[in-house]
């Protein structure tokens, strides 16, 4: 079969691969129908993240037809339309249980590798290395699924693939990025990152309750699309960014900020920032965290800050003690995107939100090596790419 994998930093092709087979009875196989490129991908991308082989399957959204099950897997049959979270579940182990689907005890094989890093391992994820199980990705024609009797959702024929692919990722990640908020009604939140995952989370603040968004980015598209849904936008290249938002929330700052960027922030966005790049590309650094440190200084007295931007390894000069002398709240999770499906699918299939609107371009696999440059070189006006196997 023909998928996207990952041949070293800036160096993705579009290879013939063996076709994945049933591993386990939970195990389904779908031939893939739509799948997406996400920012955590650009991660992999600019060789950043840890684990990664040469030769790796890339992709994390995805979903697709089920085209063949396992013997113990009584959830799905042949023929059902399925969106698949980007994290491994089992569904049954102390976390699962309690719906933190992406803390998953026993999805990731590699789990001893990713405690010494991080001292517990998360849950195994499609494509994202194998410091996280090395699980073949789905930016493929067909995607092996482990656990398939949990984790993926089967989906209505009358919505389209762009319409739920989003489930598997983006659109539960900015949905919990903006619930970690804590809204009540009448809130101001300021979002770092116009991207898909901080246009999911300005909509979905919306939904619950915000009474304004402050979106934070340069690129003209993303900050034309955020003002589409409603936002106040802010271009960092223009605006003094906490100045604003001081002026706008009469000093009292806003009462959630949400980090939608993480690891690899515009080197445009401060004099931090070009210092945290020479640091990592000199090896005395792992992450550059310039926009958590903004969102804390930007956030008023017992606020929420609320992460879902991605961070890897150490932050360095986090402004703690502002942190801690002002009262605020830090939310942070991979996602758990099981525990979101069935509510958000409701939200798509009630015709209050349709993710789609972030879809900028399409392509075909062959085509995905120079859709990934467009994406993470922010050209064409590209905010989100979907690939048709």
């Amino acid at each position: 079969m023909r998928a996207l994998t990952w041949q070293g930093k800036n160096n993705i092709r579009c290879d013939t691969v063996p076709e994945p087979k049933i591993e386990h009875g939970r195990d389904a196989i779908i031939k893939v129908t739509a799948c997406a490129i996400c920012g955590s991908d650009l991660h992999l991308f600019d060789g950043i993240m840890p684990g990664m082989e040469k030769g790796d399957v890339l992709g994390h959204e995805t979903m697709g037809e089920v085209v063949e099950i396992g013997s113990e897997n009584e959830s799905l049959k042949i023929g059902d339309r399925v969106v698949v979270p980007f994290t491994i579940a089992c569904g049954e182990c102390f976390f699962c249980k309690r719906g933190f689907y992406s803390g998953c005890e026993r999805s990731n094989p590699n789990a001893k590798a990713a405690g010494k890093l991080w001292g517990h391992s998360p849950a195994g994820l499609f494509g994202y290395s194998h410091l996280l199980g090395g699980f073949a990705g789905g930016q493929a024609e067909y995607l092996r699924v482990p656990y398939a009797d949990v984790g993926p959702i089967k989906v209505p024929d009358g919505l389209t693939d762009e319409q739920v692919l989003f489930l598997s990722d983006i659109f539960p990640t900015g949905y919990m990025a903006a619930e970690f908020c804590n809204l009540k009604g009448g809130e101001t939140i300021a979002i770092w990152g116009c991207g898909p995952v901080g246009q999911m989370a300005i909509k979905s603040a919306l939904l619950l309750g915000a009474e304004r968004v402050i979106a934070i980015d340069t690129v003209p598209e993303r900050l034309a699309l955020a003002a589409a849904s409603g936002a106040i936008t802010l271009d960092f290249r223009k605006d003094d960014v906490y100045d604003r938002i001081q002026q706008l929330t009469d000093g009292r700052g806003a009462d959630a900020c949400i980090d939608a960027v993480g690891t690899e922030p515009s080197i445009h966005s401060g004099f931090d920032a070009v210092v945290d790049r020479i640091k990592t590309t000199t090896y005395l650094g792992t992450d550059n965290p310039h926009v958590l440190r903004q969102a804390i200084h930007c956030c008023r007295n017992f606020g929420v800050v609320s992460i879902v931007g991605v961070y890897g390894g150490l932050l360095d000069q986090i402004p703690m003690g502002s942190a801690i002398n002002r009262g605020l709240t830090f939310r942070m999770a991979q996602t758990p995107v099981q525990h979101y499906l069935q509510k958000l699918l409701k939200l798509i299939e009630n015709a209050e939100i349709d993710p789609s609107f972030v879809v900028t371009h399409r392509a075909t696999l062959e085509e995905g090596p120079e859709l990934y440059r467009t994406f993470r070189d922010k050209q064409d006006g590209c905010i989100k790419a979907v690939m048709k196997p």
